[in-house]
């Protein structure tokens, strides 16, 4: 059969038009998208990649333009991803994967990247997500020196602020103007007691004979503080106990709730070895009281050694292959 010649012109065309796309599409214009698509705003993936909103702008309608087709669609200050969009960002992310796995076949020969990574963390952090990627991120990076301090979330915070840390792991109730966050796990939040309070061991104690019970309180567990969630259940729910025992280490809580001091909220899924071994007794609510965010958080206007960069961008894109999968 004979195709017809404007025809056969058009498939030539359309041909060679995806030999240029292949030959010549810019990684950079995917890289700035795949961070449109990570933050889902124009302007956090700006201050991200630490260019302007134009710049961003103007690399999204170069990629449109050279794959002639609408990425996003635009709602006021936000925007949705086209059904192209959302397939072109998911290529975006498998490149940026095997990029990254590149660059790692390299340093294992040539590892040329060292200095000191100084994170700051809250006591506890149980991810298997978090112990990966440090196990990966030291066979990558031997010569990187990694320094962890342990501190209160509040704390964390304003030294990220006064740009004393590369980052931290913590909590972060209100979204900070200079930091950006990711969230790394969710913690739920539930009552326990120890040994010694009345109510352990038993399984039909109501909702309602809590309310009266005295409290061992994190110092944050306030109105205002990063686990104000505790505080707020606590007064909607009409709680009277009074609070005979804080502290801003998860260690002392801890040990202050099997000394039978209170009860306490805390985060259930690290103390399954407590349940076990009979330290702790879980209280109802069954559903627990809330779920709480860790974060990791970095100060997008501090200047970054290029171990605390590689570090960094490693981490983020460890959470991001996380979220995708």
């Amino acid at each position: 059969m004979t195709i017809p010649t404007s025809q056969s012109d058009a498939l030539v065309s359309k041909w060679e038009g995806r030999r240029f796309l292949n030959d010549r599409l810019d990684w950079n214009l995917l890289r700035t998208y795949l961070v449109i698509g990570q933050e889902g705003s124009i302007s956090r993936a700006a201050a991200r990649l630490h260019i302007t909103q134009s710049a961003v702008s103007q690399a999204l309608k170069r990629l449109e333009e050279q794959l002639e087709c609408a990425l996003i669609l635009r709602r006021g200050p936000r925007f949705d991803l086209t059904a192209a969009g959302e397939e072109v960002l998911r290529i975006a992310t498998d490149i940026y994967g095997d990029i990254s796995r590149i660059g790692a076949a390299v340093e294992e020969r040539n590892d040329g990247v060292a200095g000191k990574v100084r994170l700051l963390s809250i006591s506890r952090v149980q991810s298997p997500l978090y112990d990966d990627f440090l196990a990966e991120f030291h066979q990558a990076h031997p010569r990187v020196e990694l320094e962890i301090e342990v501190m209160r979330s509040s704390d964390i915070i304003s030294s990220l602020m006064q740009k004393t840390a590369t980052a931290g792991l913590g909590l972060c109730r209100i979204p900070q103007p200079k930091l950006e966050q990711r969230q790394l796990l969710r913690q739920r939040y539930a009552f326990f007691c120890g040994q010694r309070h009345r109510f352990f061991g038993r399984s039909d104690v109501p909702l309602e004979e809590l309310k009266s019970e005295n409290f061992v309180s994190f110092v944050s567990d306030q109105f205002g503080g990063n686990l104000s969630p505790l505080a707020i259940f606590r007064d909607q729910q009409g709680f009277t106990g009074r609070i005979v025992a804080s502290s801003s280490s998860f260690e002392e809580i801890h040990r202050l709730v099997c000394a039978g001091f209170g009860i306490g909220c805390l985060p259930e899924h690290v103390l399954d070895k407590d349940i076990e071994e009979g330290l702790l007794w879980r209280l109802p609510p069954a559903e627990g009281i809330v779920d709480v965010d860790i974060y990791l958080l970095w100060n997008r206007e501090q200047k970054m050694t290029i171990a605390e960069s590689v570090f960094l961008e490693s981490f983020q894109h460890r959470l991001a292959t996380a979220n995708d999968s």
